[in-house]
């Protein structure tokens, strides 16, 4: 639902100026209608405009949006098929074409979609997470190349942080997991998906300090220089985990790495999310927001308790992150895969 209420709001966001404004005024009655969740008045106010500007591709659009919602797929297929080959078609085209297909099962025709939709648009975070999404259900490292492959692609999209971060955590790749979902929380930060990485990013730090062998998982002829670096600087905070991991214990550990790291490494690598850590640790914010990170995740009975009893410190942080527009550079994508 989360990524239907955006896919609308993208969908509102056409500019409608260039339109005469009796097809302005009734495609905006129209989404009005979509809102309120009333189908049948939204299509009839999208026919009349229709018949007024037969091609329009964003009153298609929202014609095929809706049939999407109403499961009336035929109709979609119907509004979305001839859509997707004019050659002003946008992402949006396909992806709500895809969402049609993939609601129906005809997973075939939704990748060749997909497919095309990738050689159009090649910066397309979304149709990457969307394609991957299909391509999980039977091969899930051709799923995790394509969600890479849209972090690559576009570093601010989020659905490919949650997607890989979770793999890489089911396939003890601890440290990208650890990384990819940290920065998916600073994307997405109040989902029920935010919950859920949070859950998996304190289980996969918990992961990493069971390590037995640093050295055989992380050997640095296979590792990529960041990943060994990093993985190592981290791996060097093993002593403050001896007492457990837990929001405490993370601040401190989380601490120490970051000062190692803007020591050692920063300048070969720099790294949006070091770099936000590091402003949140000068301005006050750590310990507010590691736990944040970890506390409902690790007893939320302590996490309520702590809330209270650091109320302005909560407040203030979450202040800032709501303030603060967290941006990944195109340049710093050190995963290799």
């Amino acid at each position: 639902m989360q990524k239907l209420i955006l896919l609308f709001s993208l969908l509102v966001g056409v500019a409608l100026n260039a339109q005469p404004t009796s097809v302005a005024t009734l495609q905006e009655t129209a989404r009005g209608y979509i809102k309120d969740g009333d189908y049948e008045n939204a299509l009839l106010v999208l026919n009349r405009a229709l018949n007024l500007q037969p091609n329009n591709k964003d009153l298609l659009k929202d014609v095929l949006f809706i049939s999407y919602l109403k499961k009336d797929y035929a109709k979609a297929l119907e509004v979305g098929k001839p859509l997707v080959e004019r050659d002003d078609a946008d992402v949006q085209t396909y992806q709500l074409l895809g969402l049609a297909y993939k609601a129906i099962g005809v997973f075939k025709e939704c990748e060749k979609l997909y497919k095309k939709g990738i050689k159009k648009f090649p910066a397309s975070g979304i149709l990457y997470s969307e394609y991957g999404e299909i391509l999980a259900e039977k091969d899930t490292d051709d799923a995790m190349k394509l969600w890479e492959k849209g972090i690559e692609a576009d570093g601010n999209y989020a659905s490919n942080y949650y997607y890989v971060s979770k793999f890489y955590a089911r396939s003890g790749e601890l440290l990208w997991s650890i990384l990819y979902g940290e920065m998916f929380l600073n994307l997405e930060s109040f989902t029920k998906r935010s919950n859920e990485i949070k859950v998996i990013l304190l289980d996969s730090y918990k992961k990493f300090f069971a390590m037995e062998d640093f050295s055989q998982t992380f050997d640095n002829k296979r590792s990529n220089d960041f990943t060994y670096l990093a993985a190592q600087v981290l791996n060097h905070q093993r002593s403050l985990a001896a007492r457990g991991v837990n929001p405490e214990t993370l601040t401190a550990i989380r601490t120490r790495f970051i000062l190692d790291w803007y020591e050692k490494y920063s300048d070969k690598f720099p790294f949006r999310l070091f770099d936000h850590e590091r402003q949140l640790l000068q301005e006050g914010y750590f310990e507010a927001y590691n736990q944040w990170l970890f506390g409902a995740a690790t007893n939320n009975e302590a996490y309520q308790a702590w809330q209270k009893n650091h109320a302005e410190d909560m407040n203030n942080f979450l202040s800032f992150i709501r303030k603060k527009i967290f941006k990944i550079p195109a340049a710093q994508q050190y995963r290799k895969f």
